[in-house]
């Protein structure tokens, strides 16, 4: 099974991993209180209101939490999603707050560690309030790191916390395990959350190396909700999950946390579980330029882990974040429903939600998820059976125009190859297969003739990362329809803003650095309708590297990605390429290792030269 949705009676049973028996204890015994008993407890927390049903409802969120770490870590299902409430990450462990009672993901983290015997697991908290409990629980424990991004404002949302701030990184051998990254204004999207990820989360992460990630699924951070004012899509949160896939061998739980909002919590929750079963998520909507104040933000926090990572000191420095401060004047106060502030933001959301869905239904899912092309007839052996081995070929008459444009593409074999390839992705842009991996001779020749073909068929934009010795044709126009990322080339450079050049990275920190760094905030910001990935001559990639590569790049196109891959290479290297493709994890890179300073400085070159072009390449806000 790929994936699990939690919930079911039976959750009540499950044993509560709490350090406070005195606390249970004080929870177990809400069942009998009355009304007024009930209120007066609750006037004793922040933001709780308990209910004699409370603790049986608790017990059942976490318990969901630990099944769903039971079945993911013994292999039953690759990652799921708990549905429950209440919430639990602003819960301590002797104090309930902000609706929480049991604090369910960090509960979960230490069952993981207890039973399972996990060294490292990877919290990410998406919900827009902070999770403190969760904070305070790990703050001082290096085998959990915890990344929480939320609504700040400079101390004046709740919970008003100083600790809420960017330079509150861990106490002790915890430190730089704790990762805030505080919104300082309302209004953030789709490209300040991707931003937040491929400059801070991921680089961390990567080098952390986790055997396990929970989310803390809060979606008060998508649009419409009125807590938190933001302007996320519901799209968005399924290419944040593609995105944590890569890690920890796909072992993702998301376990739900706030949300207000029911349509677009709904609409969030269904991004999440379609990334999840590996399925494509439509692209990103709106504009990929982070805002001013989100760039200060990620800035901060780069600068205040930057002493902890490896993985954020080579790519630059920073300067020292300016001191945060928490003020009671000037809070925020709650949105009441009702109020033209939440009125407001129930139709914005209707209008955006409305949209999403009249694209999906412009864009359904292709009914094929993933199909091969292989020039020998039993290298399909070992690809999962969902996988299409495609036979197919478009007419001869239509291979043979188009194998006029280059003379290696006329041999028997590159003419075989060149009808599949072209079936294949006629295929990818009519809308019947998502993504295809085909190997190819002439692997040069092949590429220039997908790129032409997707040009004048149906594509607007062209992605093409060129790994290997693939020169660019020279008469390819610079009219912005293909960015073109040579990969392996001879120095880096900039020789447009749709022509970039880049040796090929020689360390995993390396290259970590330049997918994350470089080539992803490039795809996003170009919003290709297609992305064409081959892998030439010499090209050099380990296996673990090019499976990456193809599994981060499902993302920007909506998961149209064609492989073109020379026929030297085995025949295993196009078969983890299509099960990347079809959704599963990528192998690990193996240990994190530094960067050469002749790698760190080609990409500060290329981000210097080109971040005017490319907003999503920031990682500071301009002087």
């Amino acid at each position: 099974m790929r994936t699990a949705l939690v919930y079911h009676e039976d959750m009540t049973a499950a044993r509560l991993l709490w350090e406070d028996p005195e606390y249970v204890s004080l929870l177990r015994g809400t069942q009998a209180l009355d009304t007024q008993e009930l209120r007066a407890l609750s006037g004793q927390y922040d933001a709780v209101y308990f209910h004699p049903s409370t603790f049986h409802c608790a017990r059942l969120a976490v318990g969901a939490a630990l099944q769903l770490v039971d079945v993911v870590l013994m292999g039953a299902v690759h990652n799921g999603l708990a549905l429950v409430r209440p919430p639990g990450h602003h819960s301590q462990r002797t104090a309930a707050n902000g609706f929480c009672v049991f604090n369910n993901v960090a509960i979960a983290a230490r069952h993981a560690q207890q039973k399972h015997g996990l060294q490292r697991i990877l919290i990410v908290d998406w919900d827009v309030h902070h999770g403190q409990g969760i904070q305070y629980i790990f703050e001082d424990d290096p085998s959990v790191l915890y990344f929480s991004w939320h609504r700040y404002e400079h101390g004046r949302f709740w919970p008003y916390l100083r600790e809420s701030d960017a330079d509150a990184v861990g106490q002790g051998k915890g430190r730089g395990f704790t990762v805030n990254l505080p919104w300082n204004q309302v209004g953030m999207g789709n490209a300040d959350y991707l931003a937040a990820f491929l400059h801070v989360l991921l680089p961390v992460a990567f080098e952390f190396d986790p055997e396990l990630v929970l989310v803390s699924a809060g979606f008060d951070s998508a649009i419409g909700d009125p807590e938190g004012q933001m302007q996320a899509t519901p799209e968005c949160f399924g290419h944040l999950t593609q995105l944590l896939q890569v890690l920890a061998g796909g072992r993702v739980c998301a376990v739900l946390e706030g949300g207000y909002h029911l349509e677009s919590l709904s609409q969030s929750v269904c991004m999440v579980v379609r990334a999840l079963l590996g399925d494509p998520v439509p692209p990103l909507s709106g504009p990929m330029e982070p805002h001013r104040s989100a760039l200060e933000s990620i800035q901060s926090v780069r600068a205040a882990q930057a002493p902890h990572w490896t993985s954020l000191r080579q790519q630059g420095s920073a300067p020292t974040p300016r001191p945060g401060t928490c003020s009671a004047d000037g809070r925020t106060s709650l949105v009441l429903p009702g109020g033209p502030t939440f009125k407001a933001a129930e139709a914005q959301a209707s209008a955006v939600l409305s949209s999403l869905l009249g694209q999906l239904h412009l864009h359904p899912t292709p009914p094929v998820r993933t199909a091969v092309a292989l020039t020998a007839p039993d290298a399909a052996l070992g690809l999962p059976p969902a996988v299409l081995h495609q036979e197919g070929s478009v007419p001869q008459e239509e291979t043979r125009a188009w194998a006029r444009l280059h003379e290696a593409l006329a041999q028997d074999t590159a003419f075989t190859a060149l009808g599949k390839v072209l079936h294949l992705l006629k295929g990818i842009l009519d809308g019947q297969v998502s993504s295809g991996v085909a190997t190819t001779p002439a692997a040069a020749a092949m590429l220039d003739v997908a790129l032409r073909c997707s040009l004048s068929h149906r594509a607007q934009r062209v992605l093409c990362v060129a790994v290997g010795q693939l020169d660019r044709p020279p008469d390819l126009a610079n009219d912005g329809r293909t960015l073109w990322l040579d990969i392996r080339g001879k120095e880096a450079a900039a020789l447009s803003p749709f022509h970039v050049s880049m040796p090929l990275p020689g360390t995993t920190g390396a290259f970590l650095s330049c997918v994350l760094a470089l080539v992803l905030p490039l795809a996003y910001g170009f919003r290709p309708d297609l992305v064409l990935m081959v892998l030439g001559p010499a090209q050099g990639l380990q296996e673990p590297y090019a499976a990456l590569l193809a599994a981060l790049l499902r993302g920007p196109a909506g998961g149209r990605v064609l492989v073109l891959v020379e026929q030297e290479p085995t025949f295993q290297l196009a078969g983890i390429l299509a099960r990347v493709l079809h959704g599963d994890a990528p192998p690990s890179l193996g240990p994190f290792s530094t960067a050469p300073p002749e790698d760190t400085q080609a990409l500060l070159y290329l981000r210097g030269q080109l971040e005017a072009q490319w907003k999503m390449l920031q990682v500071a806000a301009p002087s």
